[in-house]
């Protein structure tokens, strides 16, 4: 049976059957509840999620790293979190810490960035691809300089173009280090990314959205990006005011969860605190959810 295995010191770790993924901490920050939440009234969302004076919930930026011991030197990242590129105001604003973030989270797991081979990024907003630059020396570079992007090129295309209505989000200095180094690999829809990885489109956040599907010997593991980026989103209605195609959303959501109760899979949660790797099960018509650690 897989599941975690902890120590002191190391973050969740899972096999899942000749691959090992370790949830990594891309740092944390905080957004607007009501956004989070689009039509769900305060009274609900915040019986289980209070906000703070400032209509805050705080939120995680989980990333995983994907390893296959013994088979491959091959490393993979997934997501990459907030990133340090942020001045005074916008630190008050959305309450992240730059010295926490994901290169040195995996520092402290003696993992050497450059040993990163692959990255994989579920869409282009700040607090998922603002990890792949940072400032050296008083240049921007590369986090990973030796490693591929994988994106989807509707997502590339629109974030280049400013689509839709958070442009703010999408920012030129996560983007430019990277068109440096020729290191971006655009994808069309369904496709490997490396062997036993793949994307799998799940538009409705965004039009080139998509959730990324890790197959073991033995399990799956989807990394669902903004999909349903906590457990309080399971619900069909849950949906973010962030979410461009929200009836996009739903259906991604719906059908993603259902391949993974029809399997047995786990699901990666990218700004869930408290539970962030799960199980789904159906119940009725929908799904439930429960912590890895009970598998």
């Amino acid at each position: 049976m897989t599941g975690p295995t902890r120590s002191t010191t190391q973050p969740p770790r899972y096999d899942l059957g000749g691959c090992t993924v370790t949830l990594v901490k891309g740092g944390s920050l905080k957004l607007d509840g009501g956004a989070m939440f689009g039509l769900i009234p305060k009274p609900l969302w915040s019986r289980t999620y209070p906000a703070d004076d400032q209509n805050r919930i705080q939120l995680a930026c989980n990333c995983l790293l994907v390893e296959w011991p013994g088979v491959s030197d091959r490393r993979l990242i997934i997501e990459t979190g907030h990133g340090p590129k942020y001045g005074e105001k916008e630190q008050r604003i959305f309450a992240i810490d730059p010295a926490r973030w994901l290169r040195p989270a995996l520092l402290g797991l003696h993992v050497d960035p450059a040993s990163i081979t692959d990255v994989v990024v579920s869409h282009l907003h700040f607090d998922h691809a603002g990890g792949l630059t940072w400032e050296r020396d008083g240049r921007l570079v590369p986090t990973f300089p030796n490693a591929r992007v994988h994106v989807q090129r509707r997502e590339f295309e629109d974030a280049r173009a400013g689509f839709g209505i958070m442009t703010a989000t999408y920012r030129e200095d996560s983007f430019t280090p990277i068109d440096e180094i020729d290191a971006w690999r655009l994808l069309d829809g369904e496709a490997e990314i490396v062997s036993g990885v793949r994307s799998r489109p799940t538009p409705g956040h965004t039009r080139g959205h998509h959730s990324i599907v890790i197959a073991g010997r033995d399990r799956s593991l989807v990394f669902g990006g903004d999909l349903m980026p906590t457990r309080h989103h399971l619900g069909g209605p849950y949906n973010m005011a962030y979410d461009l195609f929200p009836l996009d959303n739903r259906k991604s959501k719906k059908e993603l969860l259902a391949w993974l109760a029809a399997r047995d899979g786990l699901l990666a949660l990218d700004h869930e605190l408290e539970t962030p790797i799960v199980s789904v099960r159906p119940k009725d018509d929908w799904f439930e959810l429960f912590p890895s650690h009970g598998l």
